[in-house]
């Protein structure tokens, strides 16, 4: 099957942004000249800049034509259940901070709630966070919680940025990952909203749990919305 117009002009010039032929800021070739050269319609090459500025490779100055961005250096991020994203993030000396958006209860769903190995009459929360780097939001956390395990997750809820710094506050200490699933998906509009990006930016979903090891006790199921745009990810090797 042939390649549409203007997904083979992105191709080409994603390509060639990323091995050099393109530095930041250079100035890329008019629409006229991506026309006439790919033999297109006008209308195709300006919405193939449109979609590369949305994508975050170029940048568009009102009469003076379309530029390639500079582009932002990418998050180490080792995947990993042991080590909080907070901590991580503090400790690479990132300008980092969490927000709390969310703290409510879910309706019955047999995968969280046999991933938390608990009963359907269980209480189950949902605690999201937005992760920011420079001011800019990155990814968000949601956790599962179960009220059994953790008796005041109603309440307080909406005051957790951290779950590792929650749990330690319940003498819960040594955390390991329970499994893990990487997905990719592209946002939704609330996701969008929320992480501040575009539509053809693909998120990175993480599926994980946390256990604490020498109980064994399950103590949440995480959904992880990485901006993929953003890290670079690393799976770390098990022992």
């Amino acid at each position: 099957m042939a390649m549409p117009d203007e997904i083979r002009i992105i191709d080409k010039l994603i390509f060639r942004i990323i091995s050099g032929a393109y530095n930041a800021h250079d100035r890329l070739p008019s629409e006229n000249v991506i026309a006439d050269k790919y033999k297109v319609p006008r209308m195709t090459a300006r919405k193939a800049y449109e979609r590369l500025e949305e994508l975050g490779y170029i940048y568009k100055r009102q009469g003076k034509g379309s530029y390639v961005k500079k582009r932002q250096k990418q998050i180490e991020l080792v995947l990993s259940g042991d080590v909080s994203f907070s901590q991580k993030m503090i400790e690479k000396g990132y300008d980092f901070y969490s927000k709390n958006i969310f703290c409510k209860e879910i309706k019955y769903n047999k995968k969280i709630y046999d991933f938390l190995e608990t009963d359907r009459d269980d209480r189950v929360f949902k605690v999201g966070r937005l992760r920011f780097i420079n001011q800019q939001p990155i990814a968000m956390h949601i956790s599962y919680v179960a009220k059994s395990v953790f008796n005041d997750i109603d309440t307080v809820g909406m005051d957790i940025t951290s779950m590792f710094k929650y749990y330690n506050s319940k003498g819960y200490r040594d955390y390991c990952s329970k499994s893990s699933v990487l997905s990719v998906s592209f946002p939704t509009k609330y996701q969008r909203d929320m992480l501040n990006c575009a539509f053809l930016i693909p998120l990175l979903v993480l599926e994980s749990g946390c256990m604490e090891q020498r109980s064994g006790k399950v103590l949440e199921y995480t959904r992880i919305l990485y901006r993929s745009d953003c890290f670079s990810f690393y799976v770390s090797p098990k022992g």
